[in-house]
């Protein structure tokens, strides 16, 4: 609704009605009759919205402000209250559908859940619920704050739950139970039908934090390669904080990558960021599949360790369309037109790094 709102104010405020109207013109502001219904919408919509009392009062000023001629908007200063009472209206459908949504999950969930609020996500758990809240705040919380500093300015439109099983049991029995799925995965993974993140607490928080990446990069860079996408999350399965930035560590990854690069398997970075999702997630149970993933993971770690990742994200967002792909913002960041020579360059890299 306040989406609705929000265009009708910009129709109605910047697009006056052709109307010679003499008492306008002595100081009079009669409700136009396309004004007037707008002004009577507002009044009334909120009894089909279910928003908040608050909410109500910023869609009736809303209504009665566009009703002003434009003139008289100017005039008065009016126009920045316009835009603060659009937002405002705009927030207070976000406020109570996240409210409702919360309400929702709170029946849904079955005796010994927890249901802990962490915007834009709604965290779900069944280990003791002082533990839920403080994976909340400590994995959940800690990872938007830090990729949000690092990347992301837009945060998901959708409300996400996160549902944290506490072991295995829990895991394939809610699965099946709650959401009629069978995991492929004994760590976690994204239900796109059901806007859940699902995930087997017990393994450790290092896929939660990678499938958090998703939902931010699918608000912010919407054409993102599957590389980029998979390479960034992959980095933030081993993470820490160093000097209030997020950094990614060396993880199990690595060992099957350096085996590809000393068995002259890893392909040339024109093909791994050239491959559409088909091609780079194809068969889940390949080792290739997985050799994808590290080598994406660490052409990431790379650019970190070189204090060039941010950059990389900034240059190859601000291009993308351009360079869907990402390798010449990868030259350009680099400094280095022959990335054959930059492959040789990072396989060494590689071969030196250790996990754990």
């Amino acid at each position: 609704m306040g989406q609705r709102m929000l265009i009708m104010a910009f129709s109605l405020v910047s697009c006056p009605a052709v109307v010679d109207n003499p008492a306008q013109r002595a100081g009079s502001f009669p409700l136009e009759p396309r004004k007037a219904a707008a002004y009577v919408f507002a009044m009334r919509q909120w009894k089909h919205d279910g928003l908040d009392a608050v909410t109500r009062y910023h869609l009736l000023a809303l209504g009665w402000l566009m009703s002003c001629p434009l003139a008289a908007i100017l005039a008065a200063g009016f126009l920045p209250l316009l835009g603060l009472l659009c937002e405002r209206a705009v927030g207070g459908e976000t406020n109570d559908l996240y409210a409702r949504h919360v309400a929702g999950l709170k029946q849904k969930a079955p005796p010994g859940f927890t249901v802990v609020e962490q915007r834009p996500f709604v965290v779900v758990g069944d280990e003791p619920p002082a533990v839920v809240r403080l994976r909340a705040i400590r994995t959940v919380q800690w990872a938007v704050d830090a990729l949000k500093r690092e990347y992301f300015a837009r945060e998901p439109e959708e409300t996400i739950d996160i549902w944290l099983f506490k072991d295995k049991v829990s895991y394939d029995r809610y699965t099946r139970q709650l959401f009629q799925d069978q995991p492929t995965t004994p760590f976690g993974y994204y239900s796109p039908a059901h806007h859940a993140l699902l995930m087997n607490i017990s393994t450790g928080g290092g896929t939660l934090v990678h499938e958090i990446v998703h939902p931010f990069m699918r608000a912010n860079f919407p054409a993102c390669p599957p590389w980029f996408n998979e390479g960034l999350a992959s980095l933030y399965e081993q993470s820490d904080e160093r000097n209030g930035r997020i950094r990614g560590e060396t993880n199990w990854r690595l060992a099957g990558l350096q085996e590809a690069v000393r068995a002259g398997h890893t392909l040339s970075f024109q093909k791994l960021m050239a491959m559409t999702e088909g091609e780079f997630y194809g068969n889940h149970a390949s080792s290739n599949y997985s050799q994808f993933y590290a080598q994406a993971r660490y052409l990431c770690y790379y650019l970190q360790e070189r204090g060039l990742l941010r950059k990389y994200y900034r240059e190859f967002t601000a291009n993308a369309r351009k360079d869907p792909t990402g390798i010449e913002s990868l030259k350009t960041v680099l400094g280095e037109q022959d990335l054959d020579a930059f492959k040789k360059m990072w396989e060494a890299f590689v071969l030196k790094l250790s996990f754990p």
